[in-house]
């Protein structure tokens, strides 16, 4: 039976894709992908010739059914813009369309921007909790962040350069002056991990530019 493969890709080098991953995506008949664009530069970088179609957050429910045909016949890659797919992406409806019915689902575990700024953050990663993008509207967001104050696990969110320094200002009004980690265009030629309380890291970024990574300090002792 075909197998759909969810096939992790870098989130900035082009260096951090596996060998598996490379040899997945030259076999597979078709790969399914959330910016063809970024894909095709990783595919021509290592020679891989496999045909391409786009699979993203606007894709419709046809081009889903049609996924799941290939799926019928043929092995697939799904691959998101960069990173892991299912997280925070569109991939996680096919994965679950693709269990419905009966298919296969393989992961091929590759670089994740959630692990990556965990790990350089300097704070606890024996646990922590993954929020996804910050919601855009302030409401949306302080409510959110509202929830979290008795929350004593690390605390990773990702956040768009224009928002940056109001989520910034809401963290330190709700949560307080806790320490942060912000990791500006990971594995990128301008990469950035700047380390120090949420006031210092607004005013380190005062005008934000690129992807960024929230690690924050869970609850402790200094903040009940």
């Amino acid at each position: 039976m075909p197998i759909l493969y969810v096939v992790g890709t870098p989130i900035g080098n082009l260096e951090d894709i596996s060998v598996r991953a490379l040899r997945v995506l030259r076999e597979v008949g078709l790969i399914a992908a959330e910016d063809t664009r970024k894909t095709r530069r990783l595919l021509s970088a290592y020679e891989v010739d496999t045909p391409l179609t786009t699979y993203h957050e606007h894709s419709s429910k046809a081009k889903l059914n049609q996924l799941l045909g290939h799926l019928e016949r043929e092995d697939v890659a799904l691959v998101s813009e960069a990173g892991m797919p299912g997280l925070s992406d569109p991939g996680y409806d096919l994965v679950v369309a693709a269990f419905d019915r009966g298919i296969c689902v393989v992961a091929v575990p590759g670089p994740s921007a959630v692990i990556t700024a965990l790990v350089v953050s300097g704070l606890p990663t024996d646990q922590f909790v993954y929020v996804g993008f910050l919601p855009r509207r302030k409401g949306q967001r302080q409510r959110l962040l509202g929830s979290m104050c008795d929350e004593s696990r690390t605390i990773v969110a990702f956040e768009a350069p224009h928002r940056l320094t109001e989520a910034l200002t809401d963290i330190g009004e709700i949560l307080g002056d806790r320490r942060v980690s912000v990791c500006r265009e990971l594995t990128k030629v301008h990469e950035e991990n700047f380390r120090g309380r949420v006031s210092q890291a607004r005013e380190h970024f005062a005008q934000p530019r690129g992807e960024f990574s929230l690690v924050i300090e869970g609850k402790t002792r200094a903040w009940l």
